[in-house]
């Protein structure tokens, strides 16, 4: 019979190509594993996602969401209001009176010229007064050995018009007891915190009794009822010193 030289030669390549599976594996019938590449991973492990030529792949952190400040709880009430201080009232001031003179008090000659001081009332913040009057009290001098006996007025008072500049004549009470204020008369108004300041004058006549004796200044309400207590009725006083003396 004749064999083709092709057939043969199949035939041969076949045998031979049994022949090296079957020494690779040991069973004729199972074939080889297929031959792997030396930079694939073993099996059954993920492939790492390449990140560049010799540079392992290293996995970012998730990001992680910025946190939300917590919010703060709101009121629908309205915040209370602090209330407001109270106005502290001022202190209660009552009148006052002052006088003022030169070198700090009358000192008069017989005879001689007069001698000018001011009087000062502050009205307080406690009261008005409708009717407020100056007045001044001398007790009389016990007079000196040589002294010429003197008129019934050995001293001439006397206040500044403010309005028109000229003098007018002041009483002067002389006498050791106090007048009531209910027996005084006159007077000008004076609201409260008000201040007033006049010009007064005194003068020694030629003739009368020398010595010592302190002007007395009152305020006189001579709104005052009868039987006012006298703080009350002569809410101001002032003892301005006083001396007289005969010419040398």
């Amino acid at each position: 019979m004749h064999v083709s030289p092709r057939l043969l030669i199949a035939s041969a390549v076949l045998a031979a190509l049994s022949a090296v599976l079957t020494a690779c594996t040991g069973h004729p019938d199972i074939p080889a594993a297929p031959v792997r590449s030396s930079g694939a991973p073993p099996s059954g492990s993920p492939s790492p996602t390449a990140t560049g030529a010799g540079t392992p792949a290293v996995s970012s952190p998730a990001p992680t969401p910025a946190s939300t400040p917590a919010s703060t709880p709101t009121s629908s009430a309205a915040p209370a209001k602090t209330p407001a201080a109270a106005a502290v009232p001022a202190p209660a001031t009552r009148l006052s009176l002052t006088a003022a003179a030169a070198g700090g008090g009358l000192n008069l000659v017989r005879g001689g010229p007069a001698q000018e001081f001011t009087v000062t009332v502050r009205g307080g913040n406690s009261q008005a007064y409708r009717h407020l009057l100056v007045a001044f009290q001398m007790e009389p001098l016990t007079g000196e050995p040589g002294d010429l006996p003197g008129p019934a007025a050995p001293f001439v008072l006397e206040r500044r018009d403010p309005a028109t500049g000229a003098w007018r004549a002041v009483d002067l009470r002389l006498a050791t007891d106090a007048q009531p204020a209910h027996l005084y008369e006159g007077g000008a108004a004076l609201a409260r915190d008000a201040v007033r300041t006049e010009r007064y004058r005194l003068r020694a006549t030629v003739t009368g009794p020398s010595g010592s004796s302190p002007l007395m200044i009152y305020a006189i309400d001579t709104d005052a009822a009868e039987g006012t207590p006298p703080g009350f009725g002569r809410p101001g006083y002032f003892s301005l010193p006083h001396t007289t003396r005969r010419p040398l």
